[in-house]
């Protein structure tokens, strides 16, 4: 399973925002969704051993999972309507317990650590200071953790310097967080691979 976290930290953590502006009033929700249309998406298919976890303003996360997965398409307003209706789906979910919106999309009132507690696997930060990611060893069950076009906060960099496995750059050039994702499908995906 390949599991990617992206951090949102003006994305809104309600459903009242316009699928008309979503770079300006939604808080750059776009860039999220092209982090999940990147992570989910093939050519005519979706990455079935894949989950994205969106978390918003470190209150509300919206898990996205690619083997359950309905009704999405890949352009950012569709994807956009989904998240949508997740947050309008939020007061169901109790605790940390999540509520399904449609099938394969749940939320929860989870922020970044209660996430990162809950996840099985080797978390990877996805950082411009770290490591080049061609000289290290794919791990088997990788949790990518990646910020929107923001920073990670101090508290978000404390915790990830705690809890994450690796710290690793996936290039010399700092790219977009959905470019970011594609190039690590890539890095996973031709793993082992010596011709094409």
């Amino acid at each position: 399973m390949r599991q990617f976290v992206v951090l949102g930290h003006r994305a809104p953590t309600h459903p009242d925002f316009s699928l008309d502006d979503l770079a300006g009033g939604a808080g750059r929700l776009d860039v999220l969704c092209r982090c999940v249309n990147a992570a989910l998406f093939l050519s005519h298919d979706i990455r079935r051993d894949v989950e994205v976890h969106l978390v918003l303003g470190d209150e509300v996360t919206v898990r996205v999972d690619g083997s359950d997965l309905r009704y999405m398409n890949p352009d950012e307003r569709n994807i956009a309507g989904l998240l949508r209706q997740a947050l309008e789906a939020k007061d169901r979910a109790i605790g940390h317990r999540e509520a399904e919106s449609t099938p394969g999309i749940h939320v929860s009132k989870r922020g970044f650590e209660a996430v990162l507690d809950g996840l099985d696997g080797t978390v990877v930060e996805l950082h411009e200071d770290g490591d080049p990611l061609a000289d290290v060893e794919p791990p088997e069950n990788p949790v990518f953790v990646l910020s929107d076009h923001e920073e990670f906060t101090g508290a978000e960099a404390a915790l990830l310097a705690e809890r994450s496995d690796r710290r690793v750059r996936v290039g010399p050039e700092v790219l977009h967080a959905d470019h970011t994702v594609t190039v690590a499908h890539n890095y996973l995906d031709t793993d082992g691979f010596t011709d094409y």
